[in-house]
């Protein structure tokens, strides 16, 4: 089963899931290759999370994957390594505050090829 990039416009998007594709295939895993589909699907079946969510369902020194967008609502008090499609521009800040990272979708894939001790946050 091949998962193909149809009827999405944007060109970043559509490296994104081709990239986290490559690295699903070259590290036999299952995992970046789920986040891509989802990603693949309709926009309106993406996730998106507000700190405030991150900070119930997180420990610390957790990897935590958001196949979608990272809102500022709420208050992070745990460092958390977080990546997602896409971040606002007040979350980057919150995050930044509370001494966690962001990381984006393809740099982690190439740091953690197999996806594993990763959460995915919906």
């Amino acid at each position: 089963m091949s998962i193909k990039v149809e009827r999405k416009t944007s060109v970043y998007l559509i490296g994104v899931i081709n990239d986290l594709l490559e690295r699903s295939r070259e590290g036999h895993g299952i995992f970046w290759r789920d986040i891509a589909s989802r990603l693949n699907s309709s926009r309106n079946h993406y996730a998106d999370v507000n700190l405030g969510k991150l900070d119930r369902v997180a420990n610390d020194g957790d990897t935590v994957v958001i196949p979608g967008n990272l809102l500022s609502s709420g208050i992070l008090h745990k460092k958390l390594k977080v990546s997602a499609f896409k971040i606002s521009e007040k979350a980057k800040l919150k995050l930044q505050e509370s001494g966690s990272e962001f990381i984006e979708l393809t740099e982690l894939a190439k740091e953690n090829p197999k996806g594993t001790d990763i959460k995915i946050v919906r």
